[in-house]
């Protein structure tokens, strides 16, 4: 993270963190699906609030989702949403 003249934040992530990001959302999504939750709400309900429990812990889930801060998880949903 930088700050500019302007006193502007930017995040600045790497290739291989956005692919980290990535496949840490499908591992999560997939374990959400497996016990029968709405993975979007699940997860969006865990980007807002913040609260891991949002998250199930089957297949290891909640501390998988926890080893990426939450905006990176927005960044890479973002940019993934604009590039398609």
């Amino acid at each position: 993270m930088q700050e500019n003249k302007e006193g502007t934040m930017q995040f600045k992530f790497s290739v291989d963190n956005n692919t980290k990001v990535q496949e840490i959302l499908k591992e999560v999504y997939a374990a959400l699906k497996e016990k029968g939750y709405n993975p979007i709400n699940q997860l969006v309900g865990y980007i807002l609030s913040g609260d891991p429990t949002y998250i199930t812990s089957h297949k290891n889930a909640r501390a998988i989702i926890r080893k990426i801060e939450r905006d990176e998880l927005l960044e890479e949903l973002l940019r993934s949403y604009l590039e398609k």
